[in-house]
Parts: structure tokens; C-alpha cells; sequence
């Protein structure tokens, strides 16, 4: 599909801009030496495909180690896009018979992580621990937890079931080497964790996993073959160009239409997208997970991508938006493609975020939410309680306190975030799904689901850089058991309950409209109490 931003590029030589590294493209005339400190630093992922086949045979080796010691769960534990392209690739990919099942924790859930400790068996279990900056919070308490269980299990041969990733230097680097585990892969540290897809933070997990990683790597290089080309036929500069004319016209809600076996794919393009354009006042925001609707049901700032399965017979309804005018793109995809589509999405939110006059390869606002999250430990480390301005009201099974504008004055554009603190339960994602099509029928709004504290890697950047137009929704409970995080003086309730605390605080600081919900009955139907709270807003 065609259109003028699309011509244009192909008539300035975009994408071959892009390959030569011109910096210009990314960075504006006058913009501070900085900005383009920070692309020339992140423009490692374009060669990955190339650069990392070398790698394939030394990982596969690792995983045979793994395979003739009987390893049975691989548990990673990361954030951001050290954790979520590995959800992808167990989702997707092929595997073989027998092949590890991965257990993904990216979160400081009570619930999740005692589940979690209680059913691992430790001498057939491999535990990835994922970190580009190699002192990211969650993974360094998750790392000290598990380690305490491993080492009381294994004594000195703990340290074989763990690896990790991380870049040259780090803190990781050095804790791997005093534990002794097995393997530490440095990634190429040119490269951004959202565009971290095809380097070791996806590769690894797929060779743990026995899946094709060659295929993987083959399928990105074709990609990266055809996003070369100066053409309008070019697959990345054209879904780039169509998620930034639509941004451009105001259709800044781009409305992923996906299959559930593609679910978890979904929740990477979030974060890409998310994470990448945010910023600024501007941006483009992803709507995943949200029930398709009628075409009436969607207000004017909505796009619409469509991604199908080849083969698949139940397809999203793409034509009939597409016939009540909003813009569509639609995608065809096999499993086999999975490498290259990966690829594709990368390189059309980098040339889509340069449109938009942003960096996309920074987020500022996800360390400001970091550093209110420590400053709320430190706060209950010193005074022993944490900071909470404005102070709770009680009220009807909860607790609620509010920062910013009338709800009844809504700005144009109004999208719901739902921010989801709440201890874990497999059937919620379905619940609020349900809710959010409701909301959306009742309001016109755009609804987005957040699970705290993963979203603060992903669309946490994109609510307080993106545009003010967010109303967000904060729930958080008291956790019917705590755990210490070892060598620490805070637990994984108090951890996750400050998280929410130092977003709450970045919200407000960037003048946003926040609600805090705070259950205190930790036996409470948490379902329930959504639901209740949100029909207050339909």
C-alpha cells in the first residue's frame, strides 16, 4: 500500500540512509551531540542476523550440555525485551519433543514467585538470567531468590544451572563469574533491549528450547535484504510509513488485530512501539488485547494492523474497518517467517519514530520511574514506611487516592490504562479483557491493560512521555504472604507495592490523571473488585 510519506522516503533514499548509518536520519539539525551519541550507540540490531550466525554451533553446544543432564524448565528471569521476545519464540517456533517447557518471570509477584520455587525440581531446571544493564532491579532480586534455593538444594554445584546474559562489563558479568555459572554470553552492546530480538537475548532461549535457530536467524536475514531496498515493495518502510502517517493524522492508537497463538507477539510489538515513540509529547500507542468491536465502536484516533497466520480460516474482521474508513495494513505470516517479522516490525518503528521527530532508541522516562521506585525503598528503609502523597481515602472495600484533572472534562484522544498490581490469577486477563470491551462501547476510549511491574519496561514510558491524554487506573492489594529478597532489607510485596508507588509518583510529576486503587483484604475476589470500580467509568 502506497502512500505519500511512503513515496517520499523511497524518493530520499531512506532506507539506504538508514544501512549507511547517517545519522541524520534520526537525528534533527540542531538536535544536542548527545542524541546522536545515543543512536550511534543503538544501531547494532540492523546486522544481527549476520553477525550472530557465527554464534549458532557455541549455542547449540550449551543446549546438548543441557539436554544429556535431563534439563526439563527453563526459567528466565528478565524484563523489557530481555524477557519477552523468549515468551514469543515458546509461542510460536517449533520445538522438539521434549523439549524444556520455559517459565518466564519478569515480575516481583508473591504469588507467581512462590508458585514458582514450589514446583521446581532444581537439578532439572536451567535458569537464564537476562540483563542488558546487569543490575536491572526485579532481575537482581529474582537472581539473589532463586540462587538461596539453588544453592540450598545443590551446595557448590549450583552455579551449573545458570546462565547469563548480559553486555561486556557489567555487574552481571562479574556476579556469573563469582557463582560460577555455566555460561555468560555478552551481547553486542550496540544494541537497544526492545531490539534485542535476534541477538543472544532471543537466541539463547531458543537454543534452550531446541527450536531452529539458524531458521530463526535465516528467516531475519531475508528481511533484512528486503528493508534495504529503496521501493516502495520494501516491508519495513512500509508499515514504518503507514504507523506514521496515521500518527500524524491524529490515528495515534494503532489497533493490533491478532490470533491468540500470536498473542505473546502482540505484547512484544507493544513494547517496541511503545517504548520507542513515547516520548516528547508524542507517540504511537499500541492497543493490544482489546476484543475487536464493531466498526462504530472506535473512535477516530484508531489504525488498525491485522496479522493472520497463513492458513488461518477465522480471520479479524480487517474489511469491514477498512470500509468504514479507518486505515488497515494487513500481514500474512508462517511460523518459519517469525525471524524476519521480527525484523520487520524493529525497522519500521525505528524509520516510523525519526517521522515523528523522536528518538527511538531512548527512554527517558522509563529510569525516572526506577528512581522513584528507589527512592520509595529508601523512604521505608529510613523512616520505615513508605512516602504516599496524596494520602489514601477508605472507601468501599478499598482504599482510592487521585492525582490530576476532572474525568468528567476528558481530553480528545482519551485512552484508559488499566494498571494491574494485583497478586496473579490465570483467568484476569480474560476478565479485563471483557471489561475493556466494555468501557470501550460505553466511552469510544481506547483501553490498554498493564501488568505491573512488566509494563514499566514497556508502555510505562509511552504514559509519561507520550501525549497527556491517558487516563490511568492503579490497583494494588496486600499480599497474603511476603518473601525477603535476600541480601536486601525489603521483601517481594514491598518491592512491587514501591514499584507501583514510583509510578504512580512519575505519573503525577508528568501531570497526569491517576487513580490508585488499594485492596486491603488480601483473601478479596480481585476479579470482582475490577469490576466494580470500573463500571464506575462506562
Amino acid at each position: 500500500m502506497t502512500t505519500p510519506l511512503l513515496e517520499r522516503w523511497v524518493a530520499d533514499h531512506l532506507a539506504s540512509r538508514v544501512w549507511a548509518r547517517d545519522l541524520s536520519v534520526f537525528v534533527p539539525s540542531g538536535a544536542p551531540a548527545r542524541r546522536a551519541d545515543v543512536v550511534r550507540q543503538r544501531l547494532g540490531w540492523l546486522n544481527l542476523p549476520v553477525s550472530l550466525a557465527p554464534r549458532v554451533a557455541e549455542l547449540v553446544n550449551v543446549a546438548h550440555d543441557y539436554r544429556d543432564e535431563q534439563a526439563r524448565h527453563v526459567y528466565l528471569l528478565g524484563m523489557g525485551g530481555s524477557s519477552l521476545c523468549a515468551e514469543v519464540l515458546r509461542d510460536v517456533l517449533p520445538h522438539e519433543l521434549h523439549a524444556p517447557h520455559l517459565v518466564v518471570l519478569d515480575t516481583t509477584d508473591e504469588r507467581t514467585i512462590r508458585e514458582a520455587t514450589e514446583t521446581l525440581a532444581a537439578t532439572h531446571t536451567v535458569f537464564v538470567v537476562a540483563s542488558k544493564s546487569g543490575g536491572t532491579i526485579e532481575v537482581a532480586s529474582l537472581e539473589r531468590h532463586f540462587w538461596d534455593v539453588m544453592e540450598g538444594a545443590l551446595g557448590d554445584r549450583a552455579g551449573r544451572q545458570f546462565v547469563a546474559i548480559t553486555d561486556p562489563g557489567t555487574a552481571l558479568v562479574a556476579l556469573a563469574n563469582e557463582r560460577g555459572y555455566r555460561e555468560t554470553f555478552l551481547n553486542p552492546p550496540d544494541v537497544g533491549g526492545r531490539y534485542s530480538a535476534l541477538s543472544l537475548f532471543g537466541l539463547v532461549p531458543a537454543a534452550l528450547l531446541r527450536q531452529p535457530v539458524e531458521q530463526l536467524l535465516e528467516s531475519g536475514r531475508t528481511m533484512a535484504t528486503h528493508c534495504q531496498v529503496d521501493a516502495a515493495d520494501n516491508p519495513g518502510l512500509a508499515l514504518g510509513a503507514f504507523i506514521a502517517q496515521a500518527a500524524e493524522g491524529g490515528r495515534d492508537k494503532l489497533t493490533l488485530l491478532l490470533p491468540p497463538e500470536l498473542a505473546s507477539f502482540g505484547a512484544w510489538i507493544e513494547q517496541l512501539i511503545a517504548e520507542s515513540t513515547g516520548k516528547d509529547g508524542r507517540g504511537v500507542l499500541p492497543i493490544v488485547g482489546e476484543p475487536i468491536g464493531k466498526p462504530s465502536e472506535y473512535g477516530p484516533d484508531r489504525a488498525f494492523v491485522s496479522i493472520a497466520l497463513a492458513g488461518q480460516t477465522d480471520l479479524p474482521p480487517i474489511a469491514r474497518l477498512a470500509a468504514a474508513g479507518y486505515p488497515t495494513f494487513e500481514i500474512e505470516m508462517n511460523a518459519d517467517d517469525l525471524g524476519g517479522e521480527l525484523f520487520r516490525w524493529e525497522f519500521a518503528t525505528a524509520v516510523a519514530g525519526a517521522a515523528l521527530g523522536i528518538n527511538p532508541f531512548d527512554e527517558p522516562n522509563v529510569a525516572d520511574a526506577k528512581s522513584r521506585t528507589q527512592a520509595q525503598l529508601d523512604a521505608r528503609h529510613t523512616q520505615g514506611m513508605f512516602r504516599i502523597d496524596p494520602p489514601f481515602v477508605r472507601g468501599r472495600g478499598y482504599s482510592r487516592r487521585e492525582h490530576g484533572r476532572d474525568r468528567d472534562h476528558p481530553p480528545a484522544g482519551r485512552y484508559v490504562a488499566i494498571l494491574d498490581y494485583l497478586p496473579r490469577e490465570p483467568h484476569r486477563v480474560e476478565v479485563i479483557a471483557r471489561l475493556r470491551g466494555a468501557l470501550r462501547r460505553h466511552t469510544g476510549w481506547a483501553t490498554t491493560h498493564g501488568i505491573g511491574p512488566r509494563y514499566l519496561h514497556s508502555t510505562g514510558q509511552y504514559h509519561k512521555g507520550g501525549p497527556n491524554t491517558g487516563l490511568f487506573l492503579m490497583f494494588t492489594a496486600v499480599d497474603e504472604s511476603v518473601s525477603a529478597v535476600p541480601g536486601t532489607d525489603y521483601t517481594f510485596s514491598a518491592l512491587k507495592f514501591a514499584q507501583a508507588l514510583g509510578d504512580f509518583d512519575a505519573l503525577a510529576a508528568a501531570g497526569r490523571h491517576v487513580v490508585h486503587y488499594h485492596i486491603e483484604d488480601p483473601a478479596a475476589d480481585y476479579s470482582a473488585a475490577l469490576e466494580s470500580v470500573l463500571r464506575d467509568y462506562r
